[in-house]
Formats: C-alpha cells, sequence, structure tokens
C-alpha cells in the first residue's frame, strides 16, 4: 500500500469529495476512484458510501481513517525534515482567503514566493472567513489569510499588514466632487455593502454607528468585485479596502474619498492550526508575507502589537487579470 493512497483517502473523508480530494493531489477522480477500490479489494470490504452531503466513511472506512491519519502526518513530518536537511523547498501549499485579500493584497507576494521558490505550488482558495478558520482546523488548508483575525484557542495568529478603508462613490455622485469626506456627511445616503456576518461589514458599521450614522443598505454581497460593481452603476456608496479599488479610480470608474476622521484601517493576519508541523514550503512563504518589501496600494506594515513570538516567526501582480478572473468565477458561480 502507497502512502500516497492513504493520503488520498483521508482528504476524502476530511472534505467529503472525491472531485475536492483529486484537486489536492494533482490526480483525477478517475484516478482517485481506483485507488479507493483497491483499497476496498485489498480490505475485501467497502470503505466509502454516498450522502447527501457528500461522501462520508462506513464503519470500516473509520477505522480505516482514524488510524491513516497519523500515518500520514508522521510521513509528512518525516518528509519535512529531509527535504529541510537536504534545502529542498518543494511541495505545495493550501491558502484560504477572502477574495478582497486574494486578489489584490497577496499577488505581488505570490509573485516574489514563486521566483524564489519555483518548485513550490500554491493554491489559492477563496473561502467565508469563518470556513477559513473551520478548515484550518480540519486540516484542509495550511495557511488562512483573513482580515479581523478572531482569537480562537486552536489558531496561531501572526500580524500581516493593515489596509486603509475608504469610501468609493459613482463619478457622478455629488460627493465626487470632494477628496475628502467626514462621516457625518453619509447620513441618509444608500450602501452596498458586504453581508452582515462578515468583519469588515462589522467594522464599517461600527465605524458610522461612532459617528451618528445609520445606514441604509440597498445591496449586500459576500465579495468585493460584486460590490464594486454595484457602485459603478448607481446602487449605492460603499466603504472598501483602498487597495481594492486602484483599479477602478484609475480609470474613472469610480470615485475614491478618504475620511477626515481617518485613517481607519482593517487589520490582516496569517493564521494556521496551532501544533500542526509546518512545512518547509509554507515556513518560507510565511517569511516573505511577514519580510517582504513588497508594494500593495492603500497598506501599511504589520503593528508591533500583533508581533509573533520566536516559536511563530518564520523563516505589481496583474490586477487587471485577477478581477476579470473573480468576475468569470461568479458568473458561472
Amino acid at each position: 500500500m502507497h502512502i500516497e493512497t492513504l493520503k488520498v483517502f483521508c482528504d476524502i473523508i476530511e472534505s467529503g469529495s472525491v472531485s475536492y480530494a483529486a484537486s489536492q493531489n494533482f490526480v483525477t477522480q478517475s484516478a482517485v476512484s481506483q485507488q479507493v477500490r483497491s483499497l476496498e479489494d485489498k480490505y475485501e470490504c467497502r470503505l466509502l458510501e454516498r450522502a447527501r452531503a457528500g461522501v462520508k466513511p462506513t464503519p470500516a472506512g473509520q477505522i480505516l481513517y482514524n488510524s491513516s491519519k497519523e500515518i500520514v502526518r508522521r510521513f509528512i513530518e518525516l518528509e519535512n525534515r529531509l527535504r529541510e536537511i537536504g534545502s529542498v523547498i518543494a511541495g505545495s501549499i493550501r491558502v484560504g482567503t477572502v477574495y478582497s485579500v486574494g486578489l489584490h493584497e497577496l499577488p505581488p507576494y505570490l509573485s516574489e514566493f514563486l521566483r524564489t521558490y519555483p518548485q513550490v505550488n500554491v493554491h489559492l482558495e477563496y473561502l467565508r472567513s469563518n470556513k477559513i478558520y473551520d478548515d484550518l482546523v480540519e486540516g484542509k488548508i495550511d495557511l488562512g489569510v483573513v482580515a479581523y483575525p478572531a482569537k480562537r484557542g486552536q489558531i496561531v495568529t501572526i500580524a500581516f499588514r493593515h489596509d486603509e478603508l475608504v469610501l468609493v462613490v459613482p463619478p457622478d455622485d455629488p460627493l465626487a466632487k470632494l477628496n475628502r469626506v467626514g462621516v457625518a456627511q453619509l447620513a441618509g445616503q444608500r450602501f452596498v455593502g458586504y453581508e452582515r456576518d462578515i468583519a469588515t461589514r462589522k467594522a464599517s458599521d461600527r465605524i458610522l454607528r461612532e459617528h451618528g450614522v445609520k445606514p441604509n443598505y440597498t445591496m449586500e454581497f459576500d465579495n468585493i468585485e460584486t460590490i464594486k460593481r454595484a457602485v459603478e452603476i448607481g446602487q449605492g456608496i460603499a466603504i472598501v479596502p483602498r487597495s481594492t479599488v486602484e483599479l477602478e479610480t484609475a480609470r474613472n470608474s469610480l470615485k475614491m474619498l478618504e475620511f477626515s476622521e481617518g485613517p481607519f484601517t482593517r487589520p490582516l493576519a496569517i493564521i494556521y492550526k496551532r501544533g500542526r508541523e509546518l512545512s518547509p514550503a509554507v515556513r518560507k512563504f510565511i517569511d516573505v508575507l511577514t519580510t517582504s518589501k513588497v508594494k500593495v496600494p492603500g497598506g501599511h506594515p504589520a503593528r508591533n502589537h500583533d508581533k509573533p513570538d520566536k516559536a511563530d516567526k518564520f523563516d505589481k501582480a496583474d490586477r487587471a487579470e485577477a478581477v476579470e478572473r473573480a468576475e468569470k468565477i461568479e458568473k458561472s458561480a
């Protein structure tokens, strides 16, 4: 039996999906099905069954998974140690993040990392913040990059950077004549925003509330690209991270205004599961994120109060193309 087969089997159980396991292991769904069949033939019992929520293990499959998970974990640790000795930085990294960070904050860091470590494959997955935390704990991803990091006992947090929050309006809006705006001036305006459970929406609402403004939301979305499109067509105004609207302001499809009371900033952080053995590739990726001096519009360096302890400190992408890719994803969803 191959370790790779056990790893694929564990990925199926943890994700509940054959297609997800195939993508994470760079093989076809047919190859994954063949590997499962080889295990079932070897042990002469059924290991998986279909359910409404996806694939789940049979009692025999659960027994195999419980033992295989530890075998796979220890094998990965062994590989990581050997690679460190041989100074080989290779493998794959699974990173979960939200659209605004993945499309507008990470690209220059990814470019630098891949130039330095071309043998590493980085898989960027766009997820809601709560799903990022869940997937980390379940071992489905290696790292998360989130806004307004939550304190959780199972999660280690490393400060990354800070965004500046700004107001965007359509070019023909009366507010577009200004370069700066007071929060109180937004009373009575129609807003387009993130959905209520998203951390950036909660922070924006707090800013408005502290300045006596009760926002009237006409539309709510789960990603920054749709929010910008709604503002462009005149559905309202929006508070967004500055780095996410550089393209639109440059081509005059949106007008960006700074806040007179600002700057208001949005903290970003790298997160991973506490106690997890991180591969050399993951450690180097964290190192690039936390030490590189790449330029990201609208960003601020990480603040010292979020400084990680010793154990946690590790050693202009084409935004137009990234935005176009996100819009295609939305249309196909």
